[in-house]
């Protein structure tokens, strides 16, 4: 599970929408509108989902591998 982020049109920083999804889910989702205020300019910006991506946290060893050491 991802976030879908939306990149701030004052400042071209990604800012996160507050709303969380899976790439594939988001990928196969309707068109849809989206609003969101930026913690960067303080700023309500409209979107589209065509102009926003989902941002996926890194993978952990630990999560693939679970708790068992590497070596």
């Amino acid at each position: 599970m991802g976030m879908i982020m939306v990149k701030c049109p004052q400042t071209g920083r990604a800012i996160p929408t507050g709303i969380r999804s899976d790439r594939e889910a988001f990928l196969r989702s309707v068109v849809f509108y989206g609003n969101t205020r930026c913690p960067v300019c303080r700023a309500n910006h409209n979107w589209f989902a065509r102009e926003a991506w989902v941002e996926e946290p890194a993978v952990r060893p630990s999560e693939i591998f679970g708790d068992a050491p590497l070596c």
